[in-house]
């Protein structure tokens, strides 16, 4: 089976969508398939192209089996809804002379929160004859109301209806969490097509590890209580907590030893920066990304990873993955988001759910566990335990058996729609 694939994250970039897409193709190629992924320019989330790359119309490269066509798009930084629009509508132009260099596909995937690869896909699945998958990573546009990215309700309202349509159209729908299912549900697409297979975490790369005592003392954190965020500085992240709780440990005599890292970068990274520095703290250390293969090094550093999500409706749906790879590598979850995601840290036992946008709930959590070496180490092994259950090599295969279903569903189809010449010719001796 030909499989192509939709997406405008891929590695080097280190994003979940891009480790998610990157993990599940690999595992569909070792499983015997042609795996073609269409994306751009590695760019997330500086907005500048990566070393070694180029933003041409049309690049080649195979990484891991999987074949890539990388096209030209107008690359923004992630700031300002118009700018990122324009970089989502030149990346579905540049997808169709792409498309036309693919041969013999069987079943195409696209991928969201942005609709425009999903768009994509619907029109290149009647160009090719095949059918299309949606992954359903976000709800988009309501993901964007949601963070008062825009205000236009008029284009907002013309965005969820292409939405629906998109919905409407796909073969099948993989959604991210049960939250979306739901959603989608209340809003007339039929559950019978909707499938779940969670994010989670490459246990060969993620795994409990000891820390990394260079890079500690290189980061002067030798002896200290470190907790972390690690991802993307973005509107929906709510990061200026972090900087409050920060403030809040700074004042205690007790927490003088504990260190909040940052790791990643992001629209809103500047002015938390500037916000800690205006506020003199002296706990806080930002880190710029670094690159796939030493992510796990600086998650080695943490005594405990934040996780967190401004306070609203639509983050009680989603499910950070993040969460995975923190259970893997047995690092205690501060989960600073409500909903679905904090009953699995809760069933799982893994870590502490904080209350989302509450500083002070915060520093006394973090307060909490940098006192008590039991409940950090309890929490730890909850966590590798129920890692088993997230493992990416078996939530690629459930996608894999998805568009399996979906493909012999279509060759079935195809193969009853064909005419019967078999009596071709033949006198039919009734007459």
């Amino acid at each position: 089976m030909h499989i192509l694939f939709l997406t405008d994250n891929f590695p080097p970039e280190v994003n979940a969508p891009a480790t998610r897409t990157f993990e599940h193709c690999r595992e569909w190629v070792a499983a015997g398939h042609e795996v073609t992924v269409i994306t751009c320019a590695p760019n997330f989330p500086q907005g500048k192209v990566f070393p070694g790359y180029r933003n041409r119309l049309i690049e080649c490269e195979t990484i891991a089996g999987i074949k890539l066509l990388r096209v030209w798009t107008y690359i923004a930084t992630n700031e300002g809804f118009l700018k990122r629009a324009i970089d989502y509508a030149t990346f579905l132009n540049a997808i169709f002379p792409a498309v036309l260099r693919v041969r013999n596909v069987d079943i195409i995937v696209a991928t969201s929160p942005q609709l425009f690869a999903p768009l994509a896909a619907l029109i290149t699945s009647r160009v090719k004859g095949c059918p299309y998958v949606f992954e359903l990573r976000d709800l988009w546009p309501e993901s964007i109301r949601a963070v008062g990215a825009m205000k236009n309700q008029r284009i907002l309202g013309w965005l969820e209806r292409l939405e629906l349509t998109l919905y409407l159209r796909a073969a099948a729908i993989v959604s991210v969490t049960n939250a979306f299912v739901d959603n989608l549900a209340e809003r007339g697409i039929e559950r019978k097509k909707m499938h779940v297979v969670t994010n989670g975490a490459d246990l060969s790369r993620f795994k409990p590890r000891p820390r990394d005592e260079a890079l500690a003392e290189r980061l002067d954190l030798t002896d200290k209580f470190v907790a972390g965020y690690v991802g993307t500085h973005g509107m929906a992240h709510g990061l200026n907590t972090l900087i409050e709780a920060a403030r809040l440990l700074q004042d205690n005599a007790e927490t003088r030893n504990v260190r909040l890292l940052f790791l990643g970068d992001g629209a809103e990274k500047a002015p938390l920066v500037a916000k800690a520095r205006e506020s003199d703290l002296s706990n806080v250390l930002f880190l710029d990304s670094v690159p796939r293969d030493q992510v796990a090094s600086y998650w080695s550093l943490l005594d405990a990873s934040i996780i967190h999500l401004k306070k609203a409706a639509l983050f009680e749906t989603v499910i950070p993955s993040k969460l995975f790879e923190c259970m893997a590598m047995g690092i205690p979850v501060l989960h600073c988001v409500a909903g679905e995601s904090a009953g699995i840290v809760e069933r799982e036992g893994n870590g502490i759910v904080v209350e989302p946008e509450n500083p002070a709930s915060l520093s006394q959590s973090i307060c909490r566990l940098a006192h008590d070496a039991a409940l950090r180490a309890h929490l730890s092994e909850r966590g590798t335990v129920a890692a088993a259950k997230y493992d990416r090599k078996a939530l690629a295969a459930r996608m894999l058996s998805v568009i399996e279903g979906v493909h012999a569903r279509e060759v079935e189809q195809h193969i009853t729609i064909q005419p019967d010449l078999s009596c071709a010719g033949r006198i039919n001796k009734s007459d």
